[in-house]
């Protein structure tokens, strides 16, 4: 069975768990705090999950996903991430990470920053514009007027490939943006950033991105 190891217990972190163990993946999730402290979560999502630490997480991980303050993206393991498709829900917001110049110059993107703290991973930016309760409250069957679309980013098809895949799992349509370059056009402030769309929706949004 595929294990998805989350780096990251916060808001995003726990709703793609509870998403994953429905899905029929199994869970190792972690947190900055230490696994005890997810006891109660662990609970809730049943056997098919544990807590870990962050390099268990990630040596156990068949997919990664990465959910943590994007100010602590060096804390992210290395070495037990290489070769592995990590899937990176990081977001700038500069009142809580500090003020970044090559973000601010536009000179890289926070996906982009990840992929070069993982060169030997597949980094594909992830679930980072859906508000966290929507990850399992706005899920639809494939096929269904209503389904919402998503986007990812990534410089590796066959990482790509699998992100669309989970979220088809998930209960969601992809809309691929295309190089981790372009993914400033999910990003905060952008007209695709935090709302509910279709995949035709998304699409004019994304064209509708300034820099």
């Amino acid at each position: 069975m595929t294990t998805i190891g989350i780096l990251g217990a916060g808001n995003i972190g726990s709703q793609i768990a509870r998403k994953a163990i429905e899905s029929g993946y199994q869970v190792v999730i972690a947190n900055s705090r230490g696994p005890e402290t997810l006891a109660e979560l662990v609970a809730e999502l049943g056997d098919g999950a544990r807590a870990a630490t962050a390099v268990e997480a990630a040596e156990s991980a068949d997919i990664a996903v990465v959910t943590i303050p994007l100010k602590n993206y060096r804390d992210v393991p290395v070495e037990a991430l290489a070769g592995k498709t990590v899937l990176d829900t990081n977001n700038y917001y500069w009142e809580r990470d500090g003020r970044i110049a090559e973000l601010e110059e536009k000179q890289t993107t926070t996906s982009g920053m990840l992929q070069q703290h993982l060169p030997q991973s597949h980094v594909v930016k992830a679930f980072n514009h859906i508000p966290a309760p929507d990850i399992t409250g706005d899920a639809f069957p494939a096929g269904s007027p209503e389904r919402r679309a998503l986007a990812i980013a990534g410089d590796h098809p066959e990482a790509n490939e699998l992100a669309t895949r989970i979220y088809d799992q998930f209960g969601f349509d992809t809309v691929d943006v295309g190089p981790l370059s372009e993914s400033w056009r999910v990003e905060r402030d952008q007209p695709a950033y935090g709302v509910r769309q279709t995949a035709d929706e998304l699409r004019e949004n994304l064209a509708r991105a300034t820099r």
